[in-house]
């Protein structure tokens, strides 16, 4: 079945399913933050934008974190030749990352003045790159375990 959201999802079957599933889990649980925060105005007079942001990256966290910990992103990686290969290029596309992120800032931000600016944007590139680092990581080491297991 084709809809608008035919373009966000994987072209595997299975994956398809699954990923329908982390959007629909994380649609409830979007409905209830959102009822539980309109209750909450009414006796702490929450910010409209932080409520719905908090809202909003409650879903995305919820999904994202969903499909990292699934195991369904690398199907193809059973042996532990192809774990280290695909071990190899995740590093190598989060050094990528943060080597295009600092050129990129550096290019059209410019160059930081003073040491706390330069505390600043390497904080912020070490968190980010952490960050995708570790869920790339994650869901390697679980789709690893769980094709091992289909064998």
């Amino acid at each position: 079945m084709k809809s608008w959201i035919s373009f966000l999802l994987p072209d595997d079957e299975y994956k398809e399913k699954r990923v329908l599933y982390f959007f629909a889990e994380g649609a409830i649980l979007l409905l209830f933050t959102l009822v539980g925060l309109l209750i909450l105005n009414n006796y702490f007079h929450l910010d409209a934008e932080t409520s719905l942001l908090m809202a909003i990256a409650l879903f995305l966290i919820y999904v994202t974190g969903r499909y990292t910990i699934s195991g369904i992103e690398y199907t193809d990686i059973v042996t532990e030749g192809a774990y280290s290969k695909e071990l190899r290029h995740i590093i190598f596309k989060t050094s990528s990352f943060a080597g295009i992120f600092i050129l990129l800032y550096l290019v059209f931000i410019g160059v930081p003045s003073n040491q706390n600016e330069w505390i600043d944007i390497i904080g912020i590139l070490v968190v980010f790159s952490l960050f995708w680092f570790l869920t790339n990581y994650i869901s390697l080491k679980r789709s690893y375990k769980k094709n091992k297991e289909l064998l």
